[in-house]
């Protein structure tokens, strides 16, 4: 099997398994017991706090750990815009990107069915990205938090969050980015990104399903969505998954100490890859930004042919990747992502994406481009009967 679905999840990694192994055996305690094997799970969790900071760029304190990366953006955009409105009843909005994850879209639509805010869908080009002069447009006295992706999870394009948090700041809003598929191939420091929240996810990184952390700029104010104990400073209640910390701050720590180089020799394969596919399947589409893509992404949409049935044609020729989303599986309506880059709805259909793990071979890569030519001649003969 070839698996090119890793913005869906990978492997977890085996110095992960090993770094959480203590925390569910000897050092099992609950890290707010007060006695030595509380401790020594205290120890532990605040340790993982530490080098999820020291990746981020930020204090400690700033970090909440989460159930992943869906529960991180839900606090962050209702947090924050719950917690801005009861400081100034004026800030009734909240401004999103039209391609977000829908952890953040399905966020903004509860505040306003449950809490009467007003969501404002900032506008994307082409290629899916957001311009300064499109959030610009967008964001004002009223807007009590904004969200923008910082690299998308279908098509890959990455955002220029730095200039965006610069729109964000000059209009005194709080800008939240989801950092879930960036995490591990794009720099993640917070000062330099200029942001005030920021999301990832463990199992886009190697560590197991579960664990996510949020970094929250410690001047901003979150009202917490789960209450209880007052654990996580307040802002997250219940005992914490300290293992699943662990793993988090492992699988970021090493997957920063590897991303340069990664990257480089990813994007490489990535683009070959595209190339391949161009030649073999002529009439593919590569959807996202030309240049301004995550090192191993690689969408496309092959007009006349239904991606789903691409996939299933793949699938029995080894190669798994998928249509889109995995949170959005099983949906029969058109991409979103796609939708808001102007692709009409029939031809978002037939999308297929290509997200290359960093195991992915040359060899392997230019299997699944011989097996996409095979599989989009199949179904364009199945319909051609």
């Amino acid at each position: 099997m070839i698996y090119l679905d890793a913005a869906a999840t990978v492997p977890v990694r085996r110095e992960v398994l090993e770094a959480m192994w203590p925390y569910l055996t000897g050092d099992f305690g609950n890290p707010s017991s007060h006695h030595e094997v509380g401790d020594r799970a205290r120890d532990g969790l605040e340790g993982a706090r530490a080098d999820v900071a020291g990746v981020l760029g930020c204090r400690p304190s700033e970090v909440t750990f989460t159930s992943g990366g869906t529960e991180a953006d839900n606090l962050a955009v209702k947090g924050i815009a719950l917690a801005r409105r009861s400081a100034d009843p004026r800030r009734t909005r909240v401004a999103v990107s039209a391609v977000e994850h829908p952890a953040v879209l399905e966020s903004a639509r509860s505040l306003a069915r449950l809490h009467g805010f007003a969501v404002d869908l900032v506008p994307v080009d082409a290629q899916g990205r957001v311009t300064p002069e499109a959030l610009a447009a967008v964001v004002g006295p009223e807007t009590a938090v904004a969200s923008v992706m910082y690299a998308n999870n279908e098509v890959g394009t990455v955002q220029p969050v730095g200039e965006l948090a610069a729109v964000a700041r000059a209009a005194r809003v709080p800008l939240h980015t989801d950092a879930v598929q960036a995490a591990g191939w794009l720099p993640l420091g917070v000062r330099s990104l200029g942001v005030d929240a920021l999301s990832v996810s463990g199992h886009k990184l190697g560590a197991p399903k579960g664990v996510g952390a949020l970094f929250v700029a410690g001047r901003i104010a979150v009202e917490p969505l789960v209450h209880g104990g007052g654990q996580e400073r307040g802002l997250r209640s219940g005992t914490e998954n300290v293992a699943g910390a662990v793993a988090l701050a492992t699988a970021l720590r090493l997957a920063e100490a590897e991303r340069t180089t990664a990257a480089a020799r990813l994007a490489l394969l990535r683009d070959g890859f595209i190339s391949r596919v161009r030649e073999l399947v002529p009439d593919a589409t590569l959807t996202g930004h030309p240049t301004e893509r995550l090192p191993g992404s690689a969408s496309f949409c092959f007009p006349r042919v239904s991606g789903e049935s691409v996939l299933l044609e793949l699938e029995r020729r080894g190669v798994v990747c998928s249509s889109g989303s995995a949170c959005a599986a099983g949906s029969s309506e058109p991409s979103h992502v796609l939708t808001a880059m102007g692709i009409a709805s029939d031809v978002a259909q037939t999308a297929v994406r290509f997200t290359l793990p960093g195991s992915a071979s040359a060899e392997d890569l230019d299997r699944a481009a011989a097996a996409l030519a095979d599989a989009c001649a199949a179904v364009a003969g199945i319909a051609r009967r």
